[in-house]
């Protein structure tokens, strides 16, 4: 078990302390798999909110993805002929890419035991990259009317949610020690004048497992929540991956 921090969110009653987030960590999950599992965790928790939270970590096989008002024109490849397994998804923001070596993050976490406010959960999501690059000895940077975290100028991690009912959905992907070519196919987050970068330019040899703890860590202590390292029940489906699938109506 990894504890959280033993004090008080700033709410307005006492339902988010000690509050239990379970915890699975995976390795490499078929993008498929792991949408369709975040939407079965969201819809058991729109029906029964007193659910506990969950936090998936895990890494993706080469993949694509767009937010679901992201700009196709931000491919530097054709979306109907491909042989790159792509998706639209419920999320906001761009275009991004996903690939081993990446870590990618989905909380499930049900707003209202915390704050209904989405900016607040999006700076949230950012301080735990924060403070995971700090272990390393590394500043964090936020941009001003952007969101992800930047190590000078080259982005490190992107963040892309979806909120129904106020439970969460999608998260945040932190490039570790991913083969960055995949990038180049794309315009990141429909930033063109930036680059993309890993914690890996910076800290040679670092590894995803180590930080995958560092990543459980952090989350713990910025949300103030007990990770209860438990896995849950495998979630499998068979899916035959299509060019620009989009997410079912709601």
């Amino acid at each position: 078990m990894i504890q959280g921090i033993d004090r008080k969110l700033s709410l307005d009653d006492d339902r988010a302390t000690h509050r239990v987030c379970h915890l699975d960590q995976k390795g490499i999950v078929p993008y498929a798999t792991a949408w369709a599992w975040q939407q079965s965790l969201v819809h058991d928790r729109r029906h029964n909110p007193n659910l506990d939270d969950v936090l998936l970590l895990l890494e993706h096989p080469p993949t694509y993805t767009l937010g679901q008002g992201a700009k196709p024109e931000f491919l530097k490849f054709d979306p109907v002929q491909t042989k790159w397994e792509l998706h639209r998804v419920e999320r906001g923001g761009e275009v991004t890419y996903h690939c081993p070596g990446q870590l990618v993050g989905y909380p499930i976490l049900n707003l209202a035991y915390y704050q209904k406010d989405l900016h607040w959960y999006l700076r949230q999501l950012e301080e735990v990259i924060i403070q995971v690059l700090a272990v390393y000895g590394l500043q964090g940077e936020r941009l001003p009317g952007l969101t992800g975290v930047w190590l000078g100028d080259r982005k490190v991690a992107a963040i892309g949610i979806k909120v129904s009912r106020w439970i969460t959905m999608h998260g945040f992907a932190l490039n570790i020690c991913p083969d960055l070519s995949g990038f180049d196919r794309i315009v990141p987050c429909g930033i063109s004048d930036k680059a993309v970068g890993s914690l890996e330019q910076f800290v040679p040899g670092v590894t995803v497992e180590e930080v995958r703890e560092q990543v459980a860590i952090a989350f713990a202590e910025v949300f103030q929540v007990t990770l209860v390292a438990q896995p849950l029940p495998e979630f499998t489906i068979e899916v035959e991956p299509k060019p620009l699938q989009s997410p079912p109506n709601e």
